[in-house]
């Protein structure tokens, strides 16, 4: 069964915390906080089509610098979503350089303000020297991002500040069937993904899209419809949920349990080791057996672990063994103090 989502940590868990995200059969990727990536290539940064910022912290915003010099003279909108400041946090960012010379960039940055029931934009053109022009509000339902493929979840948590939480969820997953494509003397190829790509858009089963025949045959289209049934079974969609630098208070516990509900992989900050979870309450971090915890509670498949404190540098992997534990049972779950 293919993947459609390839999700991988920007960094070693010891590093700045981010979420690089490659969304395997359309080309792109998303990006999940803007910490150092120089981990990633440039050509791995240029297919990041949106940004999704946790909060501000610099070891989650340093990047930003980096990705805008690669995509600066590209014709290209790159959205950027965040927390209410986030607008501010860029405009700073942009007005520590000159822009006289920008006027035949096309690079326009878009900022989305995660806040309440609403979302609040800011644009940034380079060919205006960035100056920020106010888009207006728009509703904020818990999406983010919506596309025919995937959406993208955001829920506010606790870090002091408010600090944002995503899940990615694949909206329908699509396989080929066995021994189907054979059947109709139809061989893979790309037309595969402008098929799924064509059902999850909704087209008529009427329409005709080109397929790919045995190399000797004549090009042919057929229905939409037609395809959909023969070759296509619909299975549960990924979903992929990105947790760091919250507070383990009751109401972020229950606002993380129900993103991460059922989700196919958690990546959750595990900072500190339980035995100095008084470091963790004083910093607003998790501990790894509270990581663990969470993931349990919410069911989900696997829990990978990371943003772990200088501290443990010479055995980091003792992180990931308490996490490890508290979630597969071995190691008695954590409660915030404050549930009721």
């Amino acid at each position: 069964m293919s993947t459609s989502f390839v999700p991988r940590l920007v960094n070693p868990p010891g590093g700045d915390p981010g979420l690089y995200l490659r969304l395997a059969h359309e080309g792109g990727a998303l990006l999940f906080d803007l910490g150092e990536n120089a981990t990633l290539s440039p050509r791995e940064l240029l297919r990041v089509s949106h940004v999704f910022v946790s909060h501000t912290h610099m070891d989650h915003f340093v990047g930003f610098d980096r990705l805008l010099r690669l995509c600066l003279a590209r014709e290209r909108t790159l959205p950027l979503y965040g927390p209410p400041g986030l607008a501010a946090n860029v405009t700073g960012k942009l007005a520590g350089y000159t822009w006289n010379l920008t006027e035949a960039y096309p690079l326009v940055l878009e900022v989305r303000e995660l806040e309440g029931e609403r979302m609040r934009g800011t644009r940034f053109a380079a060919r205006e020297a960035f100056r920020p022009v106010a888009l207006g509000d728009a509703p904020f339902t818990g999406a983010a991002l919506e596309t025919p493929s995937l959406r993208v979840e955001a829920v506010t948590l606790d870090h002091g500040i408010p600090c944002l939480a995503f899940a990615v969820q694949e909206t329908r997953r699509l396989n080929v069937r066995g021994g189907s494509l054979a059947a109709l003397g139809l061989v893979p190829g790309r037309w595969l993904t402008r098929l799924k790509q064509a059902v999850r858009e909704g087209l008529p089963d009427a329409s005709e899209l080109p397929v790919e025949d045995a190399p000797a045959a004549a090009p042919r289209r057929l229905p939409l419809g037609l395809l959909r049934e023969r070759l296509l079974v619909e299975a549960p969609g990924q979903r992929v949920v990105y947790v760091t630098d919250v507070a383990f208070v009751a109401a972020n516990r229950r606002r993380i349990v129900s993103l991460a509900r059922g989700a196919d992989l958690l990546f959750c900050e595990a900072v500190f080791l339980d035995s100095d979870r008084h470091h963790a309450t004083r910093r607003r971090h998790l501990t790894a057996r509270q990581a663990g915890s969470l993931a349990r509670e919410a069911g989900v498949r696997r829990l990978e672990v990371f943003h772990f404190s200088p501290r443990y540098e010479a055995d980091p992997e003792a992180l990931a063994r308490e996490a490890e534990a508290a979630f597969r049972g071995t190691l008695e779950a954590d409660r915030p103090d404050d549930e009721a």
